[in-house]
């Protein structure tokens, strides 16, 4: 009796972890090295005064991920397929070569990130005082990733991403928990305001572009494609997009708030993870340090594992055909963006550079994204009874002209990074 009602206990869990599965691909993705140094700069600079810019942003994301996964319960397609059979193939190919684009720079970026960091933590431990070679972690970090690609099981790709996941909302928790600014000052960054330093828009545009990457929602289609949910389990899609959405904000708020508990209180302003992880030892110690580090390794291979997925997937969806991770040109592409993820570790460069470069190109395309998207799901004739609500178009009108000043601030960022 009691072995039956440990049996039913673990079913339930192991169906609701199931059931949150495409939330927590999004959640791997959506917390990389990106969202780590935007979140970890911004908090090292204003402390939590632009807590209220990341809360809007993750409910617009919340709002978004749901609209496109009802989309796909609703009507049986994926967005970016649509996008082709609705607009033409012109419109449906420059949004498929942007987010590729911008994924494969973004390889080169993240795994950058990682292995700088790994060898700046390292340096202690080596005789030569040089760290573990960021080549050398690279080629470990690409060929983890190969192997576990190369089975090709959804199933498999879900229970991965929930351990580095995991680990990484540990480590960042436990951080913030021993790192943490006052209590008041959470609740003044909720009131929305803006720093008088020049560049206070640039970082709340990266902050909005790490979080509401027009890409974000186009694989959230595919996704609640891949779990063939019906009109019956728009309930649990919705429940699925919370949970991503607030574990979003709450890994977000733990990484600014590590910045904002360690550096900014001593003036101590930093432009990348690495300065934070050099800065953050001697005032919150080595077992702090050590576990922001294994925080940002696992948030770079969270982020890197769905990357190397979703070119075969978006190739595959613009097509029209069924995803198969098992097929050659699928593994090619997987392996060209293994090739990309070596590109700082063996040219050197600054992998913030990269990454900024790849979330323009998202930024850019999120507009033109949401924009098809409103049209859409305001046609009977393709969603029936689901039609977009009064308030629903208002909402979805607000997040465009939201995101259309934040590529336009991403785009003028750009060009100054590289004038």
């Amino acid at each position: 009796m009691v072995q039956q009602e440990e049996s039913r206990r673990t079913s339930k869990w192991l169906a609701f972890a199931a059931s949150i599965a495409p939330g927590l691909f999004l959640l791997g993705y959506n917390i990389g090295t990106g969202s780590v140094t935007t979140m970890a700069v911004s908090g090292a600079k204003y402390g939590m005064q632009l807590l209220w810019a990341l809360l809007l942003s993750c409910l617009g994301t919340f709002f978004l991920i749901v609209v496109f996964g009802k989309y796909t319960i609703v009507t049986k397609k994926t967005a970016l397929h649509s996008f082709r059979e609705s607009f033409g193939k012109g419109v449906s190919l420059f949004i498929l070569f942007s987010l590729v684009a911008s994924e494969l720079i973004s390889c080169a970026g993240v795994m950058g990130v990682m292995t700088q960091v790994v060898q700046e933590w390292s340096r202690p431990f080596t005789e030569s005082n040089e760290g573990i070679s960021p080549l050398f972690s690279a080629l470990f970090f690409g060929g983890l990733l190969f192997v576990l690609i190369y089975q090709a099981k959804f199933s498999l790709f879900e229970k991965v991403l929930a351990v580095f996941v995991g680990l990484m909302a540990i480590c960042f928790v436990v951080t913030m928990g021993m790192t943490s600014p006052p209590s008041r000052e959470y609740l003044e960054g909720l009131i929305p305001s803006l720093p008088s330093e020049q560049n206070s828009f640039l970082i709340v545009a990266g902050m909005v572009g790490t979080t509401m990457g027009g890409v974000l929602y186009v694989v959230r289609s595919i996704l609640v494609s891949e779990k063939e949910w019906k009109i019956s389990d728009l309930k649990i899609e919705r429940r699925d997009a919370a949970i991503s959405a607030g574990l979003m904000f709450f890994l977000s708020l733990a990484i600014m708030a590590c910045a904002a508990g360690t550096l900014k209180p001593r003036g101590l302003q930093v432009d990348n993870a690495i300065e934070m992880v050099l800065m953050m030892e001697p005032i919150a110690g080595k077992f702090a340090t050590s576990l922001f580090v294994l925080g940002i390794v696992c948030a770079g291979l969270s982020s890197l594992f769905p990357i190397l997925l979703l070119a075969p997937w978006l190739i595959a969806d613009f097509q029209g055909k069924a995803r198969n991770l098992k097929s050659t040109s699928s593994r090619m592409l997987v392996l060209l963006g293994l090739f990309a993820s070596l590109f700082v570790p063996l040219f050197g460069g600054r992998p913030i550079g990269v990454m900024i470069t790849s979330q323009a190109l998202t930024i850019i395309v999120t507009p033109l994204i949401l924009v098809l998207m409103i049209i859409l799901m305001n046609r009977k004739s393709e969603i029936g009874n689901y039609t977009f609500k009064t308030w629903e178009n208002v909402c979805m009108l607000l997040i465009i002209a939201f995101t259309l000043v934040m590529a336009v601030i991403g785009v003028l960022g750009l060009i100054s990074e590289y004038s």
